[in-house]
């Protein structure tokens, strides 16, 4: 038992010692990225469903992403198994390095991911870059979705910039046709006008000025007759603002949508850009101030319990053989 303990413990200084660095974060929700929510007031949630944490386990676990990590880090050289492009090699690594990682959703709805290695700084530096692999896979699974609200989005833009050009020409048009450029400030003044010009009528006739009644009754001709030649003229007036009133209301109706939806392209555009993070990270992982394995006391200590306890059956065993033995040769003796 002792030259069993001594032995596991010579066994045990020749292991080498293992870190493990572990980082902890929480998926968002996909849906709260897209443009579309951003541009409605929406704010980032934690994806605590359990299809968004399945997601980006199955991402961390995946061969890709190993295999990226892999030729990144120089694992080939690194665990010593070979050069890569062989299939010997390649399968060694692979298992290697998922032996060494472990991505697990914890009671608390987050995800730890912790990888172990020789080299304290490796775990922690190759743990911290997986959680920025998986974080950029996450986005690129929504990125489709999220161009294709921005091109609704520039669809829309464009389409109400045209129809809003197209009614303010219609506007100018109809100011030049029917000779309005104010609609409130032009009815006041004609109304005005034809109030003193048929009151200056009426005075004129009564006191039997024809000279002055006619000057006033082609005044007053020109300002409300179809065929008069004032630029400022009641019945083009009349004729023209219920079609202007309905080309103002729709330009200035546009003109907000227009406004509206240049802002709303702008901050979908912008977030596409932003690329915003698909987890929140709650911990990253650091270098580890101390060893996990090998526990080299339990090692002594369980190699000297299983040498007792293989001992004790060996001993068992060659005691009944023994007196199976004894048994026999009384048996032939008799």
């Amino acid at each position: 038992m002792g030259l069993a303990g001594l032995i596991s413990a010579g066994v045990a200084l020749l292991l080498p010692n293992i870190y493990k660095s572990t980082a902890v974060f929480f998926p968002t929700d996909p849906q709260t990225t897209d443009p579309d929510r951003l541009v409605e007031g929406g704010k980032l949630e934690l994806g605590g469903r359990s299809e968004d944490l399945d997601r980006v386990i199955t991402i961390g676990q995946s061969q890709p992403v190993a295999e990226l990590l892999i030729r990144e880090f120089n694992l080939y050289k690194h665990y010593k198994v070979g050069s890569p492009g062989n299939d010997v090699a390649e399968n060694a690594v692979l298992k290697e390095f998922s032996a060494n990682l472990r991505i697990v959703h914890n009671e608390r709805d987050a995800i730890e991911l912790t990888f172990q290695d020789t080299d304290k700084l490796l775990a922690a530096n190759l743990a911290n870059r997986l959680v920025e692999v998986i974080d950029s896979i996450n986005q690129q699974l929504t990125l489709e979705n999220r161009r294709g609200v921005l091109g609704l989005y520039k669809t829309r833009y464009d389409f109400l910039n045209t129809e809003f050009e197209r009614t303010r020409r219609q506007v100018v048009q109809a100011r030049r046709r029917y000779g309005i450029y104010g609609l409130e400030q032009q009815g006041r003044y004609m109304a005005r006008e034809v109030v003193e010009l048929e009151s200056g009528l009426r005075e004129a006739e009564g006191s039997g000025n024809s000279n002055r009644a006619a000057g006033l009754r082609r005044a007053l001709s020109a300002l409300t007759a179809p065929d008069g030649q004032n630029l400022i003229n009641l019945d083009r007036y009349v004729q023209g603002a219920d079609s202007l009133n309905l080309f103002t209301a729709r330009l200035t109706n546009l003109q907000e949508r227009l406004v509206n939806a240049q802002s709303q392209y702008e901050t979908a555009d912008l977030t596409l850009r932003a690329k915003i993070s698909s987890l929140y990270l709650v911990q990253k992982a650091y270098p580890a101030t101390r060893k996990s394995q090998p526990i080299r006391w339990l090692i002594v200590l369980g190699s000297m319990v299983l040498t007792l306890a293989a001992s004790i059956v060996v001993i068992t065993l060659l005691e009944l053989f023994q007196r199976t033995q004894r048994r026999l040769a009384v048996g032939e003796g008799l």
